[in-house]
């Protein structure tokens, strides 16, 4: 007991702010800034793309079409949480009560942080739908199959607000309490320097990786489909959000509802719960089918088809009977012309003979090779 006290003791009080936020590149025309968020947002994609590729191949879609999809989902995705946050936070932009005093050309500089995730997974659903269109998948199978990548992608991606120091919440003395730089913007004024604050950027991330493993967990003892577990996925991060948000002490649109004023983000939390859940009800509801393939009707590949089933012009379909030989069957059938066939002429010379000619004369014209019949398979093209 008493060594963990002297380790306890020995521990840092607090989450230490970062000393690094990226690196320099130098160019020949100046210095090209690596930001460490970038980096982390970068990060997030890679595994998140991961995750979801080796997800989406075990459900038989075609190979490569992931990244046919995802070079659509991402930039789209990009541009919408970047929107998302440029609406939801808009007094650096527009100033406050939008008087004009912000400063527009900060909407595109993305590497200084702030994209608002429901921005990102909207319009990334839309480029992800495009994908799947040019690439003949069903989307509701592909968002299924990314549901716990996406969760992935943003567990690792949120540590981007560890490195720019923002998004943090209240003071707090326990010991996992943030630090952050006095003189760093973020740093609320009017309180003392050596204040912790919670690390909700971590609080995030656990949840989003435990999220992981219970979306995992759950699709393969249910086996979901029709985008349910999607669903799910948003259910499940709108619920951690709601009180992670509520913790956050950063400016942000306050909007009043019901009575209650709350962050924009805190609304559109309950909002995206209540309709993930309802839409998760009405699709469990539908009748499952056999087997749902990731394909769009008219869109499966070909089966491959059997190369004895198929036969080309002229080709022969042959009796395969070992017992009674196509000239034998065809020999007990009567004949049109005399009411009987002699025993020993093969049908396409019986069938080419003039009307009204004799057995005798069949037998003749045929030559050698109407004599007696050897039971044998005729020549190839008999049957029409």
């Amino acid at each position: 007991m008493q060594t963990l006290l002297q380790a306890a003791a020995l521990m840092p009080a607090g989450i230490p702010s970062p000393d690094w936020s990226g690196f320099d590149i130098p160019l020949p025309w100046g210095t090209l800034r690596i930001h460490a968020y970038a980096l982390c947002i970068l990060a997030g994609i890679v595994v998140g793309l991961w995750l979801t590729s080796v997800r989406w191949a075990k459900r038989g879609a075609p190979e490569g079409s992931v990244w046919d999809i995802v070079v659509w989902a991402i930039p789209f995705g990009i541009i919408g949480g970047r929107l998302y946050h440029v609406v939801s936070s808009p007094d650096a932009y527009f100033g406050p009560g939008f008087d004009g005093t912000g400063d527009l050309s900060l909407i595109p500089q993305i590497q200084r942080g702030g994209l608002g995730i429901w921005g990102a997974v909207v319009l990334g659903v839309v480029g992800a739908w495009i994908g799947c269109r040019r690439s003949g998948v069903k989307l509701s199978a592909f968002l299924d199959a990314a549901a716990p990548g996406l969760l992935l992608a943003q567990a690792v991606g949120r540590w981007g607000n560890y490195f720019n120091q923002e998004l943090f919440g209240g003071p707090t003395t326990l010991p996992w309490g943030l630090q952050i730089d006095a003189d760093n913007p973020n740093f609320p004024a009017g309180v003392a320097a050596d204040t912790l604050f919670h690390p909700t950027f971590l609080y995030e991330s656990l949840w989003n990786l435990a999220g992981v493993v219970i979306l995992l967990a759950l699709d393969r003892k249910f086996n979901f489909r029709r985008s349910r577990l999607f669903w799910l996925y948003a259910m499940y991060y709108t619920l951690g959000r709601v009180w992670i948000e509520a913790m956050r002490i950063d400016d942000a649109e306050q909007i009043s509802l019901f009575g209650i004023t709350t962050r924009l983000n805190v609304w559109t939390s309950i909002f995206v719960f209540l309709a993930a859940l309802v839409a998760f009800i009405l699709l469990g509801l539908k009748k499952p089918a056999d087997a749902e393939s990731p394909y769009l009707p008219g869109r499966e590949p070909a089966e491959k088809q059997d190369d004895a089933a198929v036969t080309g012009p002229g080709d022969s379909v042959r009796d395969t009977d070992p017992v009674v030989s196509d000239s034998e069957s065809r020999d007990n059938l009567p004949d049109n012309q005399s009411g009987s066939r002699p025993h020993s002429v093969p049908a396409e010379e019986a069938s080419a003979a003039p009307a009204g000619a004799k057995p005798g004369q069949d037998a003749t014209a045929a030559g050698h090779s109407g004599s007696t019949a050897t039971g044998a398979a005729p020549e190839a093209g008999t049957s029409k």
